[in-house]
């Protein structure tokens, strides 16, 4: 049995969403309070015997902030389905309860749900009103108190898809229209399951939080993983088992108390009493005891874990190691603890492991991961490691993305078929993974735009790729339609920008019969590579049809050449010394690059490329980027796209920024206190007229902000 299918409606960072999970493991990808724990706190009310009684405490905090103030009325509903379930008696009666003898109604497939919803005498008062009534409506629920009017139900036997608005409208009603169900066909959402059954007491459920502070844990009693696997062995131990120990030291603490310096301290101490408040007052009888523990569970407690970190000879406590071995040590313990509950009769095992990277170093993430399986074991953890999740089955992966007020979850591999998803498992590594957790990507196939773009973006507007939440991936020799095919409706819903070049030709390749064979090759070459551009970007034409989430831009020629076009020469003539050693051809190149005629600086900076090698020159230009370097335009319309929105504040971060330069470049020249007054108000939270921010920028309307201002005033979904 495991779970096949986790729907959360309303509770917490959860609108509306639906996490898929398969047999073995599973991985939940999320940026910081996407809702990863919220998602794990849901499992957990429903299957862990340590937080059921949460579901009954909970609150108006427990609703989705989306719904804000008028949360009064709707459901939190969170169902748990499962797949091949177990045929003995006891889980099918959780699940076919009230529909008949179990022998003839084994099922294979099941649903537990959990709603928080209004009690009866409410949703009677709901039901009665008249559609449109929404001063009825107003009354009932302006009085509504949630500890008072308020419910908790679990349900089995459901059918329903609470994913669905029109089940969940059919279920509680339509708000908005003022229209409640009178009558509810039960069977379809579930038969209620009695208190006393409950599947948290036929499984084997461990969760494991974020690791923090473990020291303290294994300091406490209640929490020390280390005292918990051993009160587990010995329950296994008879007690006859542990009666020599328990002999002996009873025999030990005879011994101690015995001994010459305690009887002398003991007869001190009663004689000093005796001589200060008399015999009255004193008391009849004084003994110093032992209190070594002879107890099974007290002796147990008395032990402590020594640990050697690697190379050393050196056994130390616990709290001498590093945080890192440490922690490892704690979830090694609350594996192993695990392993323990499973060997039990269930007929189910969970393991849930919430961001087990903590503190860990970064390779025994991957390996841990890599090696961590058991059998008949479903185990779903979270993590913002891409060491992790680069060991991960992308068909087992959930990410979250985090919205306004709510979250979405995405499946990458929904809707590929197998060969597709082998693509993008192999293609996935530590490094590319980022793709996985950002907000945005850009893909690239070159070193150049690898290196030189993020270095241009943070000088250029004092934001770096990662600040933007936008991660730019070289895929090489991979295939943009590999990697892209991820962001679409059913996968991922997050923008993915493709650049690319056209290759359009730098000079006429025409042939005429005066063209040495040099020359003539050359001629070939370039128009060859038109040509290759041309199919290329009828492919990615093709490819970004009918897709709001995937968008292919074309450096018209290539990186090198359309970044001298765009106003860099500059930048291209200041690395001459560094590629050619020759004053000659220094002085050619740099006449060539200067030339302003397309065909002999770009047939120039290619052969510049091509000598140092494409990475080095890549390198060798990124130390000369400037805030002065100017973005080519199909790269700033690639950024604008991957980019989902530039909040108010984000723009007044990059405006001021250049208008700083500017300030430092040229003191006195501009006024910039129109502009200044308009960020101020935005900083306040005052809405600005971007038409207005865009005019006041008109006075360096030659630099990137005016540029990047037009485009978010065309594409205001940016904003």
């Amino acid at each position: 049995m495991h779970i096949s299918k986790v729907s959360l409606v309303n509770y917490r960072n959860f609108k509306n969403a639906s996490f898929i999970f398969n047999e073995g493991i599973s991985t939940i990808i999320g940026e910081n309070g996407a809702g990863k724990t919220n998602l794990f706190k849901a499992i957990r009310l429903l299957l862990d015997d340590a937080a059921i009684q949460y579901a009954y405490k909970l609150n108006e905090n427990d609703f989705n902030r989306d719904l804000g103030n008028d949360w009064k009325g709707h459901w939190i509903i969170i169902s748990i389905e499962f797949d091949k379930l177990d045929s003995s008696e006891a889980i099918q009666s959780l699940f076919v309860h009230g529909a008949g003898m179990i022998a003839s109604d084994t099922v294979s497939k099941a649903s537990y749900t959990l709603f928080f919803r209004p009690k009866i005498h409410i949703r009677h008062r709901l039901a009665e009103l008249q559609e449109g009534d929404t001063d009825g409506l107003y009354e009932i629920l302006s009085t509504l108190n949630v500890e008072d009017d308020y419910e908790t139900v679990f349900q089995g036997k459901s059918t329903a898809n609470y994913n669905d608005p029109a089940v969940y409208t059919s279920l509680v009603g339509n708000f908005k229209e003022v229209k409640f169900p009178k009558d509810i066909d039960c069977s379809i959402f579930g038969v209620k399951i009695p208190h006393q059954l409950s599947i948290s007491k036929e499984i084997s459920f461990t969760f494991i939080q974020a690791l923090r502070d473990v020291i303290s844990d294994f300091k406490n009693n209640r929490t020390n993983p280390l005292l918990t696997l051993l009160k587990r062995k010995s329950d296994e131990i008879k007690a006859i088992d542990y009666q020599p120990i328990s002999d002996l030291v009873l025999d030990l603490n005879s011994n101690i108390e015995k001994l010459s310096d305690v009887q002398a301290i003991r007869t001190d101490i009663k004689d000093t009493i005796l001589s200060a408040v008399g015999r009255t007052y004193s008391p009849s009888s004084l003994s110093i005891k032992s209190s070594v523990p002879h107890e099974a569970d007290k002796l147990l407690q008395s032990l402590k874990l020594f640990i050697g970190e690697p190379g050393e000879n050196y056994e130390g406590s616990l709290h001498e190691l590093s945080l890192g071995g440490a922690n490892l040590i704690f979830l090694t313990l609350k594996l192993l603890e695990f392993k323990y509950r499973k060997s039990k009769d269930t007929v189910a095992n969970f393991l849930i492991v919430e961001e087990p990277e903590a503190h860990i170093h970064h390779h025994i993430q991957k390996t841990l991961f890599d090696k961590l399986k058991f059998p008949n074991t479903q185990i779903i953890y979270s993590t913002h490691s891409a060491q992790i999740s680069e060991v991960s089955n992308v068909e087992n992966m959930n990410i979250i993305s985090r919205k306004i007020n709510y979250s979405e979850v995405y499946q990458p591999s929904q809707g590929l078929e197998p060969a597709n998803v082998d693509q993008i498992q192999r293609y996935l590594d530590a490094v590319r993974n980022n793709l996985l957790f950002a907000k945005g990507v850009i893909l690239v196939e070159g070193d150049a735009e690898e290196i030189i773009i993020p270095i241009m973006i943070k000088m250029v507007f004092g934001v770096s790729l990662d600040e933007l939440g936008i991660s730019l991936v070289n895929i090489r020799s991979t295939g943009f339609e590999n990697v892209a095919q991820l962001f679409n409706d059913d996968r991922i819903r997050r923008k993915c920008a493709i650049l690319t070049d056209l290759d359009s030709a730098i000079c006429d390749t025409t042939p005429i019969p005066s063209d040495d064979e040099k020359i003539k090759k050359y001629k070939e070459k370039v128009a060859a590579s038109a040509k290759s551009g041309k199919e290329r970007k009828s492919k990615l034409d093709e490819l970004e049809k009918d897709n709001q989430w995937r968008k292919a831009f074309f450096a018209d020629h290539t990186f090198e050449v359309d970044f001298i076009k765009a106003g860099n020469l500059d930048v291209v003539q200041s690395i001459i010394e560094n590629i050619y050693t020759d004053p000659d051809t220094r002085t050619l190149a740099n006449d060539e690059l200067g030339s302003g005629e397309i065909s002999i600086y770009g047939k120039r900076v290619l052969t510049m490329a091509k000598y140092a090698g494409k990475g080095w020159f890549a390198i060798l230009l990124s130390g000369e980027i400037t805030a002065a370097t100017k973005i080519p335009a199909y790269i700033l319309d690639a950024l604008m796209f991957a980019k989902e929105d530039y909040s108010d504040l984000l723009l007044v971060d990059i405006i001021k920024y250049r208008v700083e330069i500017h300030n430092t470049i040229s003191p006195g020249l501009y006024d910039f206190s129109n502009i200044n007054n308009l960020l101020d108000k935005m900083i306040l939270g005052e809405k600005v007229d971007l038409n207005k921010v865009r005019d006041e920028l008109s006075v360096i309307s030659n630099d990137q902000i005016y540029s990047l201002v037009e485009k978010l005033i065309k594409e205001p979904e940016c904003v």
